[in-house]
């Protein structure tokens, strides 16, 4: 269903996705790539991921920062995006209270959902595709999380081999889901996408 939630830059464009019976205990929010750069809620990436959470039992909300589509503000340099996020896991809190939030992140949304990793309780995060040579990983503190991480082998966006030393930096040791022939955008690729992560939480 689409609805709106009050972010400190005004309204936020979002659909919240409900599963025919919450079963999971959990309710899940999934963030977009770059505002600047065509992403949106509507992203395939995104809507693969909403559906495959809502599978597990979940519901599942999935949003436009702020100056993308019928979303209020203009883009905040990934500042303004994370008080975004903030607002919207707030809103998850009281309409789902005592309920463990999840994190999905795709490409720029990965960057904006570990960082709020950091910060407030979460209790799964998954970035895919983390965009680490384009924005500061390195000034995401420890995730105190459980955490997967999906990179394709043959993105054309971000260096993969930039991503692997960046995780074998982190004291974490999360999760890596490493997915040959797979590029950036996922093109032809999102069944596959599904699979592992379905292989992943079913074990």
């Amino acid at each position: 269903m689409n609805i709106t939630i009050q972010g400190p830059a005004g309204q936020l464009q979002a659909i919240l996705e409900l599963p025919k019976a919450h079963t999971h205990q959990a309710v899940a929010i999934v963030c977009h790539p770059h505002p600047l750069h065509g992403g949106t809620m509507n992203n395939k990436v995104v809507t693969t991921v909403s559906r495959f959470l809502k599978s597990l039992g979940m519901p599942v909300v999935r949003f436009n920062f702020r100056g993308v589509e019928q979303s209020e503000g203009e883009y905040g340099n990934a500042i303004g995006e994370l008080e975004d996020l903030y607002a919207v896991m707030d809103w998850v809190s009281n309409e789902f209270p005592n309920c463990p939030i999840w994190l999905a992140g795709f490409s720029f949304g990965s960057f904006i959902t570990a960082k709020a990793a950091t910060k407030r309780n979460v209790a799964q995060l998954i970035t895919i595709a983390p965009p680490v040579v384009n924005f500061d990983f390195h000034s995401v503190s420890k995730v105190p999380c459980s955490w997967v991480v999906v990179q394709g082998e043959e993105d054309e966006v971000v260096d993969p081999k930039k991503v692997f030393e960046w995780l074998e930096t982190r004291e974490e040791n999360p999760t890596v889901i490493q997915l040959p022939g797979v590029g950036h955008f996922f093109h032809s690729k999102l069944v596959t996408l599904k699979d592992v992560l379905s292989k992943y939480f079913s074990e």
